[in-house]
């Protein structure tokens, strides 16, 4: 999927992302890169970006590489983060980068959903950096995936 289409998708279907300043960098098969600038918009009362922001832009730095998979698999697929679990270690200014890094976790778990026609759950990891390369935030997200009937 290309950037123009994944930003018009955010656009549209995702507009306090979009608004917040949430956007895609990068996108490939295992890697995906999401940033967000802190602006007075998405700023919390303690001069920092607001936990949410930060929670948005890591969520889509995992759910957009299960969208692709999902793409190429040819099938109906439901996704849905079922939980999820965040650490905060400095506050959140200036650019931040979140990073996502799938390996093959995805093509199995989509895999194993498409051949036993259950849901499958697993675990993507977000690392939210700074400019000077500190980490802000962590976030895992325990995605479900089930194919949808026919």
């Amino acid at each position: 999927m290309s950037l123009t289409r994944l930003h018009l998708f955010l656009f549209f279907k995702l507009p306090s992302a979009f608004w917040s300043g949430v956007r895609v960098k990068k996108c490939t098969e295992t890697y995906s890169l999401v940033t967000v600038k802190h602006s007075w918009f998405n700023s919390n009362p303690f001069k920092s970006m607001f936990w949410a922001v930060q929670g948005m832009a890591a969520e889509l730095s995992t759910g957009i590489l299960i969208m692709q998979e999902i793409r190429r698999s040819n099938h109906r697929v439901s996704m849905l983060v079922v939980q999820n679990r965040a650490n905060f270690s400095k506050k959140a200014k200036g650019k931040i980068r979140f990073q996502c890094e799938a390996q093959d976790s995805i093509q199995k778990a989509i895999s194993q959903a498409i051949e036993t026609k259950k849901g499958v759950t697993f675990w993507l990891n977000s690392q939210g950096v700074d400019e000077s390369n500190d980490c802000v935030s962590s976030f895992d997200f325990q995605w479900s995936i089930k194919v949808k009937r026919s």
